[in-house]
């Protein structure tokens, strides 16, 4: 098993260095008239679910993580470092990435309500950034005091 990749777990935040996901034209293929998942998509998905459970198995925050990340609205914010700044587009890895982690920590990705992209160059070093936290929006999963909820008027 590799050794688990640079990471960051607080009580409410999991931040983790990845390898940059396939491109758009590798992620999906054909297959019956359906896309579905490619190899190389099913591989970088299993390599992020085995790199976040690395990580996950050594954090002492886990469980109080995995509480809020469960609960809360959260927030995506991913860094992309390209080998070079024109060949890919900043939000062709969004999907898989976000599904990847997502899966690996056991969140549905309905509960993103704010996403950060950035787009970075490092020709030695491809790679994301990847952190996903508790936001600080309004949470639509969380029921509303009737005081604090606007009013309208005729």
């Amino acid at each position: 098993m590799p050794d688990p990749a640079p990471a960051s777990i607080a009580s409410d935040r999991f931040a983790l260095t990845l390898p940059v996901p396939p491109s758009i034209n590798h992620q999906y293929t054909t297959v019956n008239g359906r896309r579905v998942l490619s190899a190389m998509g099913r591989r970088y998905k299993a390599l992020v679910a085995q790199q976040t459970l690395l990580v996950l198995a050594q954090a002492r925050h886990r469980d109080t993580l995995l509480h809020a990340l469960r609960q809360d609205a959260l927030a995506l914010t991913i860094r992309f470092h390209f080998t070079s700044p024109l060949r890919r587009d900043v939000d062709g890895g969004l999907k898989i990435a976000q599904d990847a982690l997502c899966e690996a920590l056991g969140i549905n990705d309905n509960r993103i309500m704010e996403v950060h992209l950035y787009k970075h160059h490092d020709a030695v070093r491809p790679r994301i950034e990847a952190t996903l936290s508790s936001s600080g929006i309004f949470d639509p999963f969380q029921p509303q005091n009737p005081s604090q909820q606007p009013t309208t008027t005729p």
